[in-house]
């Protein structure tokens, strides 16, 4: 039997994503988004806060990244979703990553995470219900170290963070368990 938890955001897993733009001067902002899917083959949506310094970046800019935070890379990880850079203007130069400009689009890509997509802002969904920044992909890179033999994320290699919203924890996927529009196919009969 099932006990009643009231309203609870009950996905999971959720991506942990690190969004970053520049800011003035080519100053990095970076910030944590749980809350991010893609939307399309090459369209990501963030549902973020307006008031985020990232998200006033990437508004002014028309572009943006957005990596895949992994284990390796954890504290720093947490560090951009807990710190603001509306009121920590050194947030990024705290975690000691590096970050280097994108050759597709005008953001930076943090060199610590190991798979980054590389965005032109696309469109801004506002509703009196959520806050959506969608960014078109017009590249993905990825660190040869989390490639498997056939040139494509491996994520039993990358150790990707997912966020549970249950116990405020982070956990590392990469166990295969079934492979996709197969492990149905026996209920097709």
């Amino acid at each position: 039997m099932k006990k009643d938890l009231g309203v609870v955001p009950a996905v999971y897993p959720m991506p942990v994503l690190i969004v970053a733009a520049y800011g003035e001067n080519e100053k990095v902002n970076a910030m944590n988004a749980a809350w991010g899917m893609i939307c399309a083959m090459d369209k990501i949506a963030l549902f973020i806060d307006e008031d985020h310094k990232t998200t006033q970046n990437l508004l002014k800019t028309k572009a943006f990244t957005v990596s895949i935070a992994d284990k390796a890379n954890i504290e720093a990880a947490d560090f951009f979703g807990i710190a603001s850079g509306n009121t920590m203007p050194d947030k990024f130069e705290r975690t000691g990553c590096k970050a280097e400009k994108s050759r597709f689009v005008n953001a930076p890509i943090i060199e610590e995470f190991p798979v980054v997509m590389e965005c032109e802002l696309c469109e801004v969904v506002k509703t009196e219900s959520f806050y959506c920044i969608v960014g078109k992909i017009v590249n993905t890179a990825a660190e040869e170290s989390v490639l498997s033999e056939n040139g494509k994320v491996d994520p039993q290699k990358l150790n990707a963070l997912i966020f549970d919203q249950f116990q405020s924890g982070y956990y590392v996927s990469g166990e295969k368990v079934g492979k996709a529009w197969n492990a149905g196919k026996g209920l097709m009969k």
